[in-house]
């Protein structure tokens, strides 16, 4: 057999080949491909960004209405406030903040107002050892008792940073203590969990189905 009949002998088969191909495709020899699956959306709750709660200082930043933190708007300069306890000296609070949950610590050994507010200015805070702190500087409030996670905060392995990682597009967002934790009650409840993610086992599921 000469080159040139070899040749028109493989153009010959290459050509019935791909007849054969597309015939099978037409028909659909191979059967139907598995329909993909429309998923539901996620519950924006699951992929909102913003934090568990406003804190003072993301209120200020932001230019928020900040009256709630006005003591003064209610109480007088004039008369120091007097904390009322009960037989087992636990903080007895006034119906106007009876929306506040006290359980700052186990066993309710920190429900003392004034052990984190200043009961001489009622717009700021006290450390233990008497400085004076904005509401904007809640964390160094938590800092004061909280040494060990105050440090870890700071360098970025406790709580949230967000921002740029490369500091020359942009600088790291710390937020504060107080944006995740409510300071009168920080322990978190308990926290619904976010599906699993959709597709792996139900897709091999459906495959099955279809075999």
């Amino acid at each position: 057999m000469s080159l040139e009949t070899k040749k028109s002998a493989g153009l010959i088969a290459l050509t019935i080949l791909f007849c054969l191909v597309a015939i099978a495709l037409f028909f659909d020899v191979w059967g139907h491909p598995v329909k993909s699956t429309v998923w539901p959306p996620v519950d924006s709750k699951f992929t909102n960004t913003a934090t568990v709660r406003m804190s003072a200082a993301q209120l200020i930043k932001s230019g928020e209405d900040t009256s709630t933190f006005d003591c003064y708007g209610c109480h007088d300069k004039k008369k120091p406030v007097q904390l009322h306890l009960d037989a087992k000296n636990h903080a007895i609070l006034p119906p106007e903040h009876n929306d506040l949950k006290m359980q700052h610590g186990r066993n309710n050994r920190n429900d003392n107002c004034f052990n984190c507010h200043d009961s001489e200015n009622l717009d700021h805070l006290k450390t233990k050892d008497g400085h004076s702190l904005a509401f904007s500087e809640a964390s160094k409030l938590c800092g004061s008792c909280h040494g060990p996670t105050y440090r870890d905060w700071e360098i970025g392995i406790h709580g949230r940073v967000s921002g740029y990682w490369n500091r020359k597009l942009g600088a790291p967002i710390k937020q504060d203590c107080t944006s995740c934790h409510n300071p009168h009650a920080p322990a978190f409840p308990q926290i619904q969990p976010a599906p699993r993610p959709h597709g792996l086992h139900e897709v091999a599921g459906k495959k099955k189905e279809h075999d």
